[in-house]
């Protein structure tokens, strides 16, 4: 039986995307003069951590370590910038959380933990959530599973009393990792009440 819901945030709770994607660059071109563009973005980028990011563009050649603290601090500082400027409130996510009032709602984020409150504030979710579990929260992010076995354990069910809800592939694997029942979604739209309890239904029946 599905007690708890595990959403994933960006993508899923929020259409985050195009923040982090416009933040990122923002800070890239103003301290390295270079931009990811969006296909590479889509393919390789989404839904990882920034130091995650800076990583791989050391790793090909196109940013150096002695540039990692600049350019983090400063893709930070955009974030919070257009998620004040950009976000509002979710009319349709609140109409889900408030009809499934029975279930715990956790969310669980590769985002750090200030700009994953903010997007959950500024969108009306914040306290529909039970906690937050965010990259500062965990030793490994997605894809390890680390993030969603500690929220499960903290709620203090099995793994198949849970639904994770997640769209990106590093948290899609994630969540099987973790052995809870997965809902995948292609994206923020499909996050509905009508979706959700239809995946609660189904799962329970089959669990």
């Amino acid at each position: 039986m599905i007690k708890a819901i595990l959403y994933d945030l960006d993508g899923v709770l929020v259409d985050a995307t195009e923040w982090h994607y416009e933040s990122l660059n923002n800070a890239l071109q103003e301290v390295v003069g270079f931009i990811i563009n969006r296909d590479e973005h889509i393919e390789t980028f989404n839904g990882i951590p920034t130091m995650t990011k800076m990583e791989i563009l050391n790793k090909q050649g196109r940013l150096s370590k002695d540039k990692f603290d600049i350019v983090w601090e400063k893709k930070q500082e955009k974030t919070f910038e257009v998620i004040e400027k950009t976000a509002s409130i979710d009319t349709n996510k609140i109409r889900l959380h408030q009809n499934i009032k029975n279930l715990k709602k956790v969310c669980v984020t590769n985002s750090i933990r200030k700009s994953a409150l903010l997007m959950l504030e500024k969108t009306g979710q914040l306290p529909f959530m039970d906690f937050v579990i965010s990259n500062e929260d965990v030793s490994s992010p997605k894809p390890s599973p680390e993030g969603y076995t500690i929220a499960i354990e903290k709620l203090n069910l099995t793994p198949k009393e849970c639904m994770i809800v997640e769209d990106a592939p590093k948290g899609i694997e994630a969540a099987h990792q973790s052995g809870a029942n997965v809902y995948e979604v292609s994206g923020y739209n499909e996050v509905t009440l009508e979706n959700i309890l239809a995946k609660i239904n189904y799962f329970n029946l089959h669990s």
